[in-house]
């Protein structure tokens, strides 16, 4: 009998195939003694494991060299300097010796302790990075465990094949691509666990955060995923098999329409332009800006360049990254948001801080102020890119005007500094500050005189105007992007850059969701960023739009405080 399962949509499309589930080794893993004189060889044992991933690690890599999807390679290189992480590798060789354990168990235990330091750091993104380490370890305890993976070969039936996991490294999911691989189904994970992003890049449909799915099904069963909605549909049977062929026809025919708006410029039927924008995490990405011809980047995320490894980038290192970005899109606005870090990420050797809820504490701006050597050499590096292009920089996570007074001294003495050393930037250069707490939404004058245009980060403004972290479980159903307090911070946020002539952009995911289109473009919106993948659809929202008729309906959405009321009224903007 057919049941249905929901989870959470990470990657859209449909498919249809049938299971193949991957073991957990991990759960495999037994405890024994080893005698006195065959730990050097328990030790060895350990150390040809790790020389073998390696090796898979560094093949995989190779292998995905100018491919579409050849940011996964970046996953790879975190997980190949986990192999050579001494507070893994070194000390469950330790463990081994000094508690004549077996290699397997003595990894499983220090992965624990490892994965419970993760779970201290507040960033979604960086906490759900202890992925990594379990993958890793995973990766190694299978060689030890002489447990190789093995994929069904391809079917007659025309059916691709699922894998249901617990959960995917990136080494896995590159591992797939030749397999007729047509959908990922885990366990665990969230929208920026490595399976949702490689799924994404791979485009094939996921849902992830299905808790026990793994022990629901069984090896060859028929299965359904639609990864836009979060459903995997469990031994359906021929109608609703037929029902889904149809509907993933009907995505791959609009999908394929899309490709023809790449080169329309995004103007509502009476004749607003709007740009349409992207967000991204370097000059890897460049590559699908241009495939959808992206108006410009609206948000460039630098903190890619210094997570997950040992050393900062220094000055040079920083300015090549800007400057490929820049000189890649010429003509064209690049935004570059400066570092978005926190206390609770070690970075070359500076210390994690204690702190009893590190969403309130030492990150962002107020990080790049607590650090301002390391912060200068960020503002001279972009400085110096600028000359490339058309650079603007922001500052994420704004609430004081003495933030905003900090930088633009340490700006200014940047400039000094190249003045002096005769090296050319653009003084130009537009200076903005991101909208992401309550407090700025609420006092924005002193924004609003001190910089030149306002991006509203929507992810980070609706979990501290709501109080709830979309990543924890309990409360992920209390995220809701159409409470009224949410919008009329952002309504208030766009009105009041349009009265004194600031640009405003929204660059968090309610950019790039279609379902919200209409409704920022009503609230006066008119620079969306968002992933690259998004452009497409949105920019069809947008030729379909009448601003002069969505404006009043959406200012009287604005004065709702109910949320039912305003998710119905929301829902009627379309009809």
């Amino acid at each position: 009998m057919a049941f249905t399962l929901h989870g959470l949509p990470v990657s859209q499309g449909i498919a249809i195939g049938h299971v193949h589930l991957v073991s957990h080794a991990m759960l495999e893993v037994n405890h024994y003694h080893v005698a006195a004189k065959y730990l050097p060889e328990e030790v060895e044992r350990l150390n040809e494991a790790v020389a073998t991933v390696q090796g898979e690690l560094i093949g995989l890599k190779a292998s995905t060299a100018g491919q579409p999807h050849s940011e996964v390679g970046a996953f790879v290189d975190l997980q190949l300097m986990m192999l050579a992480d001494p507070m893994l590798l070194e000390a469950a060789r330790e463990l081994v010796t000094t508690r004549r354990c077996n290699a397997e168990w003595a990894l499983v235990q220090q992965m624990e302790l490892v994965v419970d330091q993760f779970d201290q750091i507040e960033d979604p993104y960086l906490r759900e990075r202890k992925a990594d380490v379990v993958q890793v370890v995973e990766r190694l305890v299978k060689v030890l465990l002489g447990q190789p993976q093995h994929l069904p070969p391809k079917r007659r039936d025309g059916l691709g094949t699922i894998i249901v996991a617990h959960d995917l490294s990136p080494a896995d999911t590159i591992g797939f691509r030749d397999h007729n691989i047509t959908g990922f189904v885990t366990d665990v994970g969230g929208p920026t666990s490595h399976t949702a992003i490689v799924a994404r890049s791979l485009r094939i449909p996921a849902v992830v955060g299905l808790h026990h799915i793994r022990q629901l099904v069984e090896e060859d069963e028929l299965l359904i995923i639609d990864g836009t909605r979060g459903v995997v549909i469990v031994g359906p049977d021929e109608n609703i098999v037929e029902e889904y062929r149809l509907r993933r026809s009907e995505l791959e025919l609009e999908r394929s329409k899309l490709n023809r708006l790449k080169d329309t410029r995004a103007t509502t039927l009476d004749g607003e332009d709007v740009n349409l924008l992207a967000n991204i995490e370097g000059p890897k990405d460049l590559g699908q800006v241009k495939a959808v011809s992206a108006d410009g980047v609206g948000l460039y995320r630098t903190e890619f360049l210094f997570i997950g490894r040992d050393s900062l980038p220094d000055e040079e290192e920083q300015y090549e990254a800007y400057r490929t970005v820049l000189k890649s899109l010429p003509g064209k606005p690049v935004t570059i948001r400066t570092f978005d870090v926190g206390a609770d990420k070690a970075l070359n050797g500076v210390g994690a801080r204690f702190e009893p809820n590190p969403a309130l504490g030492l990150r962002a701006i107020r990080y790049s102020l607590a650090e301002p050597q390391m912060f200068l050499t960020q503002l001279r590096a972009l400085l110096r890119a600028s000359v490339h292009g058309q650079l603007k920089i922001m500052i994420p996570m704004l609430a004081h005007a003495h933030e905003i007074d900090q930088t633009l001294r340490l700006i200014e003495k940047a400039k000094a500094e190249l003045d002096v050393e005769k090296i050319k930037y653009d003084p130009r250069v537009e200076i903005g500050g991101m909208i992401e707490v309550p407090a700025a939404a609420l006092a924005l004058g002193m924004f609003i005189r001190r910089l030149s245009f306002l991006s509203i980060g929507t992810n980070d403004l609706i979990q501290y105007t709501l109080a709830i972290d979309r990543s924890d479980e309990a409360v992920v159903h209390l995220y809701d992007p159409l409470h009224p307090a949410v919008l009329k911070l952002i309504g208030g946020t766009i009105q009041a850059g349009a009265r004194f002539g600031l640009p405003v952009s929204v660059c968090g995911e309610m950019a790039g969701d279609p379902a919200y289109t209409l409704l920022l473009l009503g609230m006066g919106l008119r620079n969306f960023s968002m992933h690259p993948g998004h452009i497409l659809e949105i920019k069809q929202q947008v030729l379909r739009a009448d601003v002069d008729e969505l404006a009043p309906r959406v200012q009287r959405i604005l004065k709702m405080d109910e949320q039912s009321k305003v998710r119905e009224a929301v829902m009627r903007l379309a009809g």
